[in-house]
């Protein structure tokens, strides 16, 4: 290495500001040293968990039966029906809460009803839930002492009146059973203005909420022409038989086939009327009436009867009569009243039966309710139920069976709200045309639990469900007998 030696002391900062070495031309210099890097710093502690973890572990249910189980906290609710972990939930107190189901011969009660669990972050907490055969439950249908009906095809009750039901004759009569006893005379007869042609006849009644102050009864039938009919009528002073004049409320023409009539005119907890209407016949609704919001065929509509002529609530979605549309032949469909919910029974085309459950303000301002038809049936597309489809738009059903086991067309029914048997509360009744089985399932928590056949002795074709003043269920078939579903 060269090295400049700077002879003067004088000229050291020249030699230094020129790169001298100062000290000597030794080649073994130690080189110039640098500063230690400094250390790396330590990685920061992995944050703690936020949440934790909940094991629901349900024990001693059948195969293939539901759990009823909710679980809340950290504010939000969570609904189980199967052993399953919970994930996500921010640490603290939940309570997790079990109900009795059912199995059709017995009701599986839980151990502990409701228990307080802790979850703490980063942890997952066991919670077991088990069930015990609390008592037997089977159902029987127990045959009605009313000989003498001509084809019942509705059964109801005035509002608060437990010694009276009456019973709608499909050829025109309305019939009244007091105490017990069918009474001889009807309370209505309009078999001259009915047709019975196919589908036709009489179809349901409605009494008005305020009945026992005004005697409004509403009967809902195919006339002459094959209208779909409503008329009011009124209680005379015998308050067995009604004034046999009545008042029309709304007709709307079904000329062109007599089937596909729907059935049911029913009072909402809002006191609206609601009428359900078949799409008019013929097989995947030749006349296109189902989704066309301008035709009063396929739907479910709701118009004030408060005065006369009705009038066109202001809440209806498409300001005219239609609450729902897409409907098929929505031959029984009933209200909820406890939950306001429609449970709306649409009898399929070849394959699917449904049941479409909806609260009463479901539509919304230019939005009416579209169960579907003929754009789906059930489920499934329509014809081809293997193809793809849109159901952008569409409240599909929330049950549904096919026909392969012989079923034809779904008798809908009624939410059990009765005393007499307490663990049915909140369970829904269904038959079917052909089979005739009962059979139940319950909604809850925005699903279908519980799916439960009773096993119950053939009584022939059921056609139809009735309920009593007390919430008590009936089941009439084409057979003219009437049942009572009773614990066995």
């Amino acid at each position: 290495m060269v090295s400049i030696r700077c002879a003067a002391p004088v000229l050291a900062l020249a030699c230094l500001l020129a790169g001298c070495r100062i000290g000597g031309d030794k080649d073994d210099d130690p080189p110039p040293t640098t500063a230690a890097a400094a250390p790396a710093p330590a990685p920061a502690p992995a944050p703690a968990p936020a949440t934790g973890a909940m094991s629901v572990q349900i024990t001693g249910l059948p195969s293939g039966l539901e759990a009823h189980v909710t679980v809340t906290g950290g504010g939000t609710t969570r609904f189980v029906t199967a052993t399953k972990t919970l994930a996500d939930l921010p640490p603290g107190a939940y309570t997790v809460a079990a109900e009795p189901v059912l199995t059709g011969q017995a009701v599986m009660a839980p151990t502990a009803a409701t228990q307080t669990i802790q979850v703490a972050s980063g942890q997952i907490a066991a919670v077991p839930v088990g069930y015990n055969v609390q008592e037997a439950l089977a159902l029987r249908l127990e045959e009605m002492p009313w000989t003498g009906l001509n084809q019942p095809i509705f059964l109801a009750a005035p509002p608060g009146d437990a010694t009276r039901i009456f019973i709608a004759e499909r050829p025109g009569r309305v019939r009244v059973v007091q105490n017990g006893t069918l009474l001889a005379t009807p309370f209505l007869d309009v078999s001259a203005r009915v047709s019975t042609s196919g589908e036709r006849g009489v179809l349901s009644f409605a009494f008005h909420p305020q009945y026992v102050q005004n005697g409004w009864f509403f009967l809902h039938f195919t006339n002459l022409a094959g209208e779909i009919t409503v008329e009011r009528f009124t209680a005379s002073a015998n308050p067995n038989v009604a004034i046999a004049t009545g008042t029309p409320v709304i007709a709307i023409p079904h000329a062109q086939f007599d089937n596909h009539n729907g059935g049911v005119a029913a009072f909402g907890t809002d006191g609206l009327l609601y009428i359900s209407t078949g799409d008019g016949g013929g097989g995947g609704d030749p006349q296109m009436n189902a989704q066309n919001p301008n035709r009063l065929l396929g739907k479910m509509l709701r118009i004030d009867v408060s005065t006369l002529p009705y009038a066109i609530p202001p809440t209806n979605p498409l300001a005219n009569e239609v609450w729902g549309i897409g409907l098929r032949n929505p031959w029984r469909w009933s209200f909820d009243a406890p939950t306001d919910r429609l449970y709306v029974a649409d009898v399929g085309q070849n394959r699917y039966e449904e049941v479409d459950v909806v609260m009463r303000d479901a539509p919304a301002p230019g939005f009416a309710v579209n169960f579907g038809w003929p754009r789906t049936e059930g489920t499934k597309c329509y014809p081809d139920d293997q193809a793809s489809c849109s159901t952008a738009g569409l409240t599909l059903p929330v049950f549904e069976y096919d026909h392969s086991t012989g079923a034809c067309a779904i008798t809908g029914g009624y939410v059990y709200r009765g005393a007499a048997i307490p663990a049915l509360q909140g369970r829904y009744f269904y038959s079917d045309y052909c089979p005739g089985f009962i059979r139940s399932f319950r909604f809850t928590h925005s699903q279908v639990i519980e799916r439960i056949d009773w096993n119950t002795p053939d009584v022939g074709r059921v056609i139809s469900f009735g309920e009593d003043a007390s919430r008590e269920l009936y089941v009439l078939t084409a057979g003219s007998k009437v049942y009572r579903i009773a614990r066995q």
